[in-house]
């Protein structure tokens, strides 16, 4: 097969600092053909940065989309507008990555869903932290089932003092909500994905707007002082989560949050073999992988501790990022199922969508039997 030809739509933080590097390590596999960005300057800067030579640049991405020599198109926009343009990719005939999350709510999710289902097209999530050195290695231990029947677990997203202050993060209208659907999404895959459930039955859901909002709320943030009165998202936010079988996952997240515990993009499972826990979070420099374990009525620790730098691109051959793109175009060249299933990154959006549900009514949110469209 020839290079695959690729289109960037949104060039913005994610783009710049995830995509176009990753794609970037591999020229001979594929090349960055159009990019389009509703600020043509940052699509001109891109495609002059890391495109073909005879690179487009877009400001519509309707227009992007009528080139039928585009194979894939990668969605790197707020989170509101995601919906509309991988369906409209689908109807285009491309592959579709989109960003994280699939969508800001289910409507918008199913109607990805049903446009890709149309398509015959391959489609996937940037859920990068799937490919971490330490999350591959619990993963791995998950499906030898080293930790017996996982029954409960929690989903740590929490940041002390660490608000994004560029883009459109604070602002609801283009992203759909604050950290549950910005760092929340990544710790709660992490961790429906080594439990191999993707059955949920009823979410209670917190949703908190105290520090976001206060004058002297930006005080010691790690990005700089935000305005309180653009900030629009939650704080903080938190779920219980009830599956088919009986178990049970805590979500919590937050940007801005006074407490001493910090981890991000991070799991903690607890299983009738033993248990495990991923250590990692803003400003720590390793990871670590712990395995608990009763033997001899003592609980040993096995730690296994592949080290890096926090979850951002880091450049190598082995980081994340260049992890998913590698795995990505391969699925699509050698029609394989990339790792991240559409379906399952449906059920993580209809969980975080059923925890602001749950906040704004004051009520838990039942499923319907039909969200079972995971190992059904």
């Amino acid at each position: 097969m020839s290079k695959l030809r690729i289109a960037i739509i949104g060039c913005g933080g994610i783009a710049n600092n995830k995509h176009f590097p990753a794609l970037a390590q591999f020229k001979d596999e594929c090349e960055m053909v159009a990019f389009c960005d509703v600020i043509e300057e940052r699509a001109l800067k891109a495609a002059k940065e890391f495109g073909s030579e005879d690179a487009k640049v877009y400001t519509d991405y309707n227009e992007l989309l009528k080139d039928k020599t585009i194979d894939i198109v990668h969605v790197c926009t707020p989170n509101v507008s995601h919906s509309p343009i991988t369906v409209a990719a689908f109807e285009a005939g491309k592959h579709v990555l989109c960003e994280k999350p699939m969508a800001h709510n289910t409507e918008a999710a199913q109607k990805m869903m049903d446009a890709w289902k149309k398509s015959g097209k391959k489609f996937t999530v940037g859920y990068q932290n799937r490919f971490r050195e330490e999350v591959q290695a619990l993963h791995q231990s998950c499906e030898r089932e080293e930790l017996g029947e996982i029954y409960f677990a929690k989903a740590h997203a929490v940041r002390r003092r660490a608000v994004p202050t560029w883009g459109v993060f604070p602002d609801k209208s283009q992203q759909g909500g604050g950290p549950l659907i910005d760092i929340g999404t990544h710790a709660l895959d992490i961790t429906l994905w080594m439990m191999d459930n993707y059955k949920p039955v009823s979410v209670s859901g917190s949703v908190f707007h105290k520090l976001g909002r206060l004058p002297e709320g930006p005080e010691g943030n790690l990005f700089g002082p935000w305005d309180p009165e653009t900030f629009e998202v939650e704080d903080s936010a938190f779920g219980y989560i009830k599956m088919e079988d009986g178990s049970t996952i805590f979500l919590e997240s937050s940007w801005a949050l006074n407490t001493l515990d910090a981890k991000e993009a991070a799991t903690t499972l607890c299983g009738t073999k033993g248990g495990a826990q991923i250590i990692s979070g803003m400003g720590q420099k390793e990871k670590e992988l712990i395995f608990n374990r009763a033997h001899n009525n003592m609980l040993v620790e096995q730690k296994k501790s592949p080290v890096g730098n926090i979850a951002y691109f880091e450049g190598g051959a082995n980081s994340p990022e260049v992890l998913e793109a590698k795995q990505w175009l391969a699925a699509v060249k050698e029609d394989k199922e990339p790792l991240v299933q559409p379906e399952q990154a449906f059920v993580v959006t209809k969980i975080l969508d059923a925890i602001y549900q749950s906040a704004e009514t004051g009520k838990e949110v039942a499923f319907e039997k039909e969200l079972d469209v995971v190992n059904a």
